[in-house]
């Protein structure tokens, strides 16, 4: 009896043990997986603040991305590209963040693009600042050189001013001048013999006489003469060969046009005229042009 009675104590001390280890084992399990599942929460949340972190700073580049393009700066092409890959890439990260289904080592990845993309967006802002320096360097040189062309065509304009002004004092100066010009009515005898007249019914030519004054400036050789008779009534004597030419910056027609040969040699030239008309009482006027300018003139009265 005595033995089953220190048995029994036994058995229940053992019971107790093994509930005790029970206890323990799951109070074990609970903490493992309290615990478990704390670090997969932290995790979950660790991967979220980076994942909000990650967009910020995308976000940030491409705002400095637009920014840089709105310094209305040309690009060059490889700029150009650069962008374009940059902007590709943002949209990449963009629909991969989007996804949420990145894991740790994708996250990674992202934080090593997004580095590129903040050194290209850097690299690309001092570029940007560099064709900025250059622009406004050459903005300089054109204003510079747009001021300096304004003075140089301007000092040609005074000069090609000044040419023509010299030009035509030249061509003025070179201009034939008569010392003085007689004009005397003639009449031909069936002889062939000229008469000098006086009466308007007997005249039936004029002789024009003059001298050119000494002009070293004017060009040897060939000169055309142009003769305009005003009749006693003011009106232009004109020939079936009569045309129009220059003088005086003036259109006129002439009378009669020949030619002396000039040697600037004191010779003394005679030009003689037919009236294709019968000559009139009164008062004629010759002027005689030459080189665009009036040479000189003459009158000549008949009764």
């Amino acid at each position: 009896m005595e033995n089953l009675n220190q048995e029994k104590p036994r058995r229940d001390s053992n019971k107790i043990y093994f509930l005790i280890a029970v206890i323990v084992a799951l109070l074990g399990t609970n903490a493992y997986l309290f615990f478990k599942d704390k670090k997969a929460n932290d995790r979950i949340v660790t991967l979220s603040d980076e994942k909000s972190s990650l967009e910020t700073e995308i976000d940030k580049i491409e705002a400095e991305l637009d920014n840089a393009n709105n310094s209305n700066v040309k690009l060059t092409a490889d700029m150009q590209q650069e962008q374009e890959l940059a902007r590709q890439k943002i949209a990449e990260l963009r629909s991969q963040l989007k996804s949420g289904k990145l894991t740790q080592g994708q996250l990674s990845k992202a934080q090593e693009d997004i580095k590129q993309l903040r050194y290209f967006v850097t690299k690309y802002t001092a570029d940007i600042d560099e064709l900025k320096k250059q622009n406004a360097t050459l903005t300089v040189e054109r204003d510079s050189l747009k001021t300096t062309v304004a003075s140089v065509s301007e000092r040609a304009s005074t000069l090609e001013k000044q040419n023509e002004e010299l030009n035509v004092k030249v061509k003025a100066a070179a201009a034939l001048k008569t010392g003085n010009v007689s004009v005397v009515p003639l009449r031909v005898k069936n002889s062939g013999k000229e008469t000098d007249v006086t009466r308007a019914s007997t005249a039936q030519k004029i002789r024009i006489s003059f001298n050119v004054v000494n002009n070293s400036v004017a060009e040897k050789g060939l000169h055309d003469i142009y003769i305009r008779v005003i009749d006693p009534d003011g009106n232009l004597i004109l020939t079936p060969n009569s045309s129009n030419f220059m003088a005086d910056d003036e259109e006129m027609q002439f009378s009669y046009k020949t030619a002396i040969e000039f040697a600037n040699d004191d010779k003394p030239y005679s030009i003689d005229w037919t009236n294709p008309n019968k000559f009139v009482k009164g008062t004629y006027t010759v002027i005689l042009y030459a080189d665009g300018y009036t040479m000189g003139r003459g009158t000549l009265a008949l009764r």
